[in-house]
C-alpha cells in the first residue's frame, strides 16, 4: 500500500507510504492521494488533515525519476492525465497540516506547499532541484513558493536546486515550527486541535478568502470575503457561537 489513510476522530492522516524509495511520488501513489483527498474532502466528520511520510528519512523527494517523470513526460502529447490533488485541480478548504519528518524535495516539497500549516522535524531539510533534472517543479512549486516566501529566497531555491535545513526554512517563513523528531506527529495534532476549536465552516470559509484571494484584485478580494461573511452569519454555528460567547460556555458548533 503506497499510502495509509486513516481517520482518528475528526484529523485525516495521509502517510506516503514508500519507506524504501524515500516516498517518491509514483503514479500509483499519485492516484491514492487524489482519492483519499477527495474522500477527506466530502466526508462531513473529518475537519482537518495532516500529511506525512512513512520512516525517518524522509517526507517525499518528490517525482518518482523511474516512473512518475515518463508519465509526466508523455502529458505533452495528452495520453496522460494526472488525477486530481491538492497540488493541482482540486479545491479543498478543510485545513491541512504538512508534518515534514525529513527530505521534502521537489514534489515533495510541493505537497508540503500546498499545505496550509508545515512542521517540520529538526533533521528534515528541503528544496526545489528540478533545475538540476533540466526541468522546473511542475506541481506549483514556481507559484506557490514565490507567495510564501521572500521573493529574492524563492529565487535562490528555484533557481540553484539547493536546498535548505529545517531552521533556515522556518527563519524565512517557510514552516510554522521546527521541533525534535519524535514531538513531530504529537506537534501536528496539537495543532489539528487548535484548529479544530473554531467553528468549521468558518476556518473553510477562512481558507477559502485566503486562497482565492491571492488572485484577485484587492477590491474583488473584498467582494469575495463580504459573500462568505454574509454566509456564515446565516449559520447555525454564528449563532451558537454568539450564544457561548454570552453565556460564557464552551461552543457546540454543529458544522451548519
Amino acid at each position: 500500500m503506497t499510502l495509509n489513510y486513516e481517520k482518528e476522530g475528526k484529523v485525516a492522516i495521509f502517510t506516503l507510504n514508500r519507506p524504501e524509495a524515500l516516498n517518491a511520488i509514483d503514479p500509483d501513489l499519485l492516484g491514492a492521494l487524489s482519492k483519499a483527498f477527495c474522500d477527506f474532502k466530502k466526508d462531513d466528520t473529518l475537519e482537518v488533515g495532516i500529511i506525512t511520510g512513512a520512516g525517518q528519512r524522509a517526507f517525499s523527494i518528490g517525482a518518482d525519476i523511474k516512473t512518475m517523470l515518463p508519465e509526466m513526460k508523455r502529458a505533452q502529447n495528452n495520453s496522460y492525465v494526472q488525477p486530481p490533488t491538492i497540488m493541482r485541480g482540486l479545491n479543498l478548504w478543510k485545513p491541512l497540516i504538512a508534518a515534514i519528518n525529513g527530505a521534502a524535495l521537489g514534489g515533495g516539497l510541493e505537497l508540503a506547499l500546498a499545505c496550509d500549516i508545515r512542521i517540520a522535524s529538526e533533521k528534515a531539510f528541503m528544496g526545489l532541484p528540478e533545475v538540476n533534472l533540466g526541468i522546473i517543479p511542475g506541481w506549483g512549486g514556481t507559484q506557490r513558493l514565490m507567495r510564501l516566501i521572500p521573493q529574492a529566497k524563492a529565487a535562490e531555491m528555484l533557481l540553484t536546486g539547493k536546498p535548505i535545513d529545517a531552521r533556515e526554512a522556518y527563519r524565512i517563513g517557510l514552516i510554522n515550527k521546527v521541533v525534535e523528531p519524535d514531538k513531530l506527529m504529537s506537534a501536528a495534532l496539537d495543532m489539528a486541535e487548535l484548529i479544530m476549536k473554531p467553528a468549521p465552516l468558518a476556518v473553510r470559509a477562512a481558507k477559502q478568502a485566503m486562497v482565492q484571494g491571492l488572485n484577485l484584485s484587492l477590491e474583488s478580494g473584498l467582494r469575495l470575503e463580504k459573500s462568505l461573511f454574509e454566509m456564515l452569519a446565516t449559520s447555525g454555528d454564528f449563532d451558537e457561537g454568539c450564544r457561548a460567547m454570552l453565556e460564557k460556555r464552551k461552543p457546540e458548533f454543529k458544522c451548519r
